[in-house]
């Protein structure tokens, strides 16, 4: 654990996530408190990522549940291995098989929240996308994570062997309850200044030249602030953009050369013709007055 807001900052810094005061001080209280941390924002901004790094740095396991329209409490906790019961029903039928044979921890398949809960080392549990499920299991959730413990009918009361940290994301594509926003630690992560998203260029990619860097920095930041897109791109796709550059060999930018690869940034095709009705790469590379 650690003892104070810069050295985890620091820690985060060592692993390759460019934080902030401001992040560091939130995740801090979090661990410090062991109250989930629900982090908002677009998708791409280093919501999940901040769970992945976390992990990395506390040496400990990252479970994820991934939230889906429609996940229910048996994919979330833990489901019965119908088919292997199947079998041991027809395998057993000329001997008298009890109920409690079929119902035991040798048919029990454990889902992200039940495996959180039974890990003897504190693991990182990621809720991700949690704006994608209904309110329903929004309460569920609430009611796990408020005891950390789930009760199996057959097999009795699981109380966590360690808490969790536990971090939630949301996409803000629909709003969460009041119930679940009260019981979480809130961050918000927003598109990062010119600065902050250079060097998390330079820290992904190492080997990339400090004027590609720049220029593939500046080009985004002008992409969100000038233009009306469907999609802006994320700070993963400004990644993905600077790393196809280097697979092609290019030293710098030119207009060409955006034009071809507006696939790494653009995912929509009325985003790349928006983009080409301001003047493509030639707009881009263009000095602002």
């Amino acid at each position: 654990m650690f003892s104070t807001i810069e050295e985890l900052e620091t820690s985060f810094t060592k692993a390759g996530y460019i934080s902030d005061e401001n992040i560091a001080t939130v995740l801090y209280l979090a661990l410090k408190l062991q109250k989930p941390l629900l982090i908002e924002g677009e998708a791409g901004v280093g919501k999940t990522e901040i769970a992945k790094i976390l992990a990395k740095v506390l040496d400990t396991q990252l479970i994820r549940l991934q939230c889906y329209e429609g996940i229910d409490e048996n994919k979330a906790l833990y489901e019965w291995n119908y088919q292997k019961q199947l079998l041991k029903i027809q395998l057993g039928k000329e001997n008298s098989l009890a109920e409690k044979d079929l119902f035991s921890e040798e048919y029990l398949l454990e889902r992200p929240l039940l495996k959180a809960l039974r890990c003897l080392k504190s693991p990182v549990l990621l809720i991700d996308e949690i704006d994608k499920v209904q309110e329903e299991f929004e309460a569920f959730l609430l009611e796990v994570l408020g005891e950390y413990q789930v009760t199996i009918p057959e097999l009795g009361t699981v109380t966590a062997e360690s808490i969790p940290f536990v971090i939630l994301t949301s996409n803000n594509t629909r709003g969460l309850t009041d119930a679940l926003k009260r019981r979480c630690l809130y961050l918000y992560l927003d598109y990062p200044s010119l600065e902050k998203e250079l060097a998390i260029v330079q820290a992904k990619l190492p080997n990339i030249s400090s004027q590609l860097a720049e220029q593939v920095v500046k080009a985004v930041q002008k992409i969100r602030k000038e233009l009306k897109l469907k999609k802006k791109p994320s700070i993963a796709e400004t990644i993905d953009w600077a790393e196809t550059l280097l697979a092609l060999g290019a030293e710098c930018l030119e207009p060409e050369l955006i034009e071809k690869t507006t696939s790494s940034f653009l995912k929509f095709q009325q985003d790349n013709k928006t983009l080409v009705s301001k003047g493509g790469g030639t707009w881009l590379l263009e000095e602002r007055k």
